[in-house]
Order: C-alpha cells, then structure tokens, then sequence
C-alpha cells in the first residue's frame, strides 16, 4: 500500500503561483511513475505533469513552460510548482503513484486539493 497526501493548493490571481506537495509513505520502493492530475468540474480527470523513476518527466501541452514537476527522493516528497497560472487552471489536483506487475497497472491516489485561480 502507498498513502499519498498532498498539500498547497489555495487561491490565488492569475499569473500568480502555487506550487503542490505530495508526501509518498509506505510501500514506495517499487513506485514506477508519480504524477499530477487534475478534475475541472463537469471535465474528465487529465495528466497534467509526471516524472518517471529514472527522472523522466513528461507536461501536458497547456502547462508546458509554466508548470515544472520536481521530487526530492530523500524526503519522499513529489512537487508541482505551477507560475503564470491562468483560470483554466483551476481543478481538484491529485497526486498519483503507480507500479507495474507485467502488463498490469496498479494506481495509489491523493485526496486531492483545490486550486482556484480568480481576480
């Protein structure tokens, strides 16, 4: 089992920054990939940044550039500093840990934590 709770989320103007905490505990040694998603209302939940266990990291195509994924293995600790945020921006943010078994995908989640940008 892996507990994942996140933290920072809040209100903030657009063009201004947050950035989010996911701390991982338990059984993380076998962590494959971690991530950040986020659930719009009446939208389907996307991937907005991940980072690979070899230190790949992959950004969606609207964070690009503004968004930066990070983890500090020592603290078992995953980040997502997001600058210039826009109001599209604004999502319940989940943090995701998941391994493999072969060919299938097992999945820990956050509870999640609202970010709302608005002036």
């Amino acid at each position: 089992q892996v507990q994942l709770v996140e933290s920072g989320g809040g209100l903030v103007q657009p063009g201004g920054s947050l950035r989010l905490s996911c701390a991982a505990s338990g059984s993380i040694s076998n962590i494959y990939a971690m991530g950040w998603y986020r659930q719009a209302p009446g939208k389907q939940r996307e991937l907005v940044a991940g980072i690979f266990s070899g230190g790949k990291v992959n950004y969606a195509d609207s964070v690009k550039g503004r968004f930066t994924i990070s983890r500090d293995n020592a603290k078992n600790t995953l980040y997502l500093q997001m600058n210039s945020l826009k109001p599209e921006d604004t999502a319940v943010y989940y943090c995701n840990a998941y391994y493999r078994v072969l060919s299938t995908r097992y999945d820990y989640w956050g509870q999640g934590t609202q970010v709302t940008v608005s002036s």
